[in-house]
């Protein structure tokens, strides 16, 4: 049997890593799992593991957060190929990472039991602890990469609930910006992307009623340009 190109060459392992945000209390967290076998085990990294041989790689990617974490249906985005030679003490491991957005109230991630896992957490981004494989590198580049999509791209508002006031929408802003916004400045800008609908149900305060909104549904938020407030 002839000897093909590829035989020539040793082959690497590809895995997916998954970095999923959310809002809670008033935080931007990312979802972590503590690992309950070598390598690294006992400490915490992303949900992810190695592609099948006959797996997509988005596929895998939802699979492996599905069995480690049990959420499901979401918006998922590859974001980057991690690749460094010593990033895995396996063996040489390619890294393809993607980002999801999820609303807190509408998923509840647990340990399912399919994987050797001991914990699942959601974890504030500014109190990480130390994460196994280069899983640090891939949530900082992972948070570079939401703000910038969040500033050019309406797809950050993946975050909120179906009904929010701009009050929350603004928030939402300020919390994975890291900065304080022009109230009127930001809701001139939001009201003039054609994205957001009234509901006529107010949502009742300490102050007077807020209106809550919510987005149209005639395209995907995706598709529609964001905003890069200066304060």
């Amino acid at each position: 049997m002839a000897t093909s190109e590829l035989d020539k060459y040793s082959k690497p392992s590809v895995a997916v890593d998954i970095v999923v945000f959310t809002i809670m209390g008033n935080e931007l967290k990312v979802l972590l799992i503590k690992r309950g076998q070598p390598p690294f085990a006992g400490q915490w990294s992303l949900p992810g593991g190695f592609i099948q041989i006959d797996e997509q790689l988005e596929g895998a990617a939802l699979r492996e957060l599905n069995e480690e974490t049990g959420v499901r249906d979401v918006y998922l985005e590859q974001l980057y190929t991690f690749g460094n030679l010593n990033r895995d003490p396996r063996g040489r491991v390619i890294s393809v990472s993607y980002f999801v957005l999820v609303d807190s109230t509408k998923i509840k991630p647990f340990v399912t039991g399919k994987e050797n896992i001991s914990e699942v957490q959601w974890v504030s981004i500014e109190k990480l602890p130390s994460l196994a494989f280069d899983h640090d590198k891939i949530v900082k580049y992972a948070l570079r990469r939401l703000r910038y999509k969040l500033e050019y791209t309406a797809v950050g508002l993946e975050l909120l609930p179906d009904n929010f006031t701009l009050t929350d929408l603004q928030r939402l802003y300020e919390i994975i910006l890291s900065q304080k916004i022009d109230k009127r400045n930001f809701r001139k800008k939001i009201l003039s992307m054609g994205i957001l609908e009234k509901t006529k149900v107010f949502k009742k305060g300490a102050h007077r009623p807020a209106m809550l909104y919510k987005f149209k549904k005639a395209k995907p938020i995706s598709t529609f340009r964001g905003f890069k407030f200066e304060g």
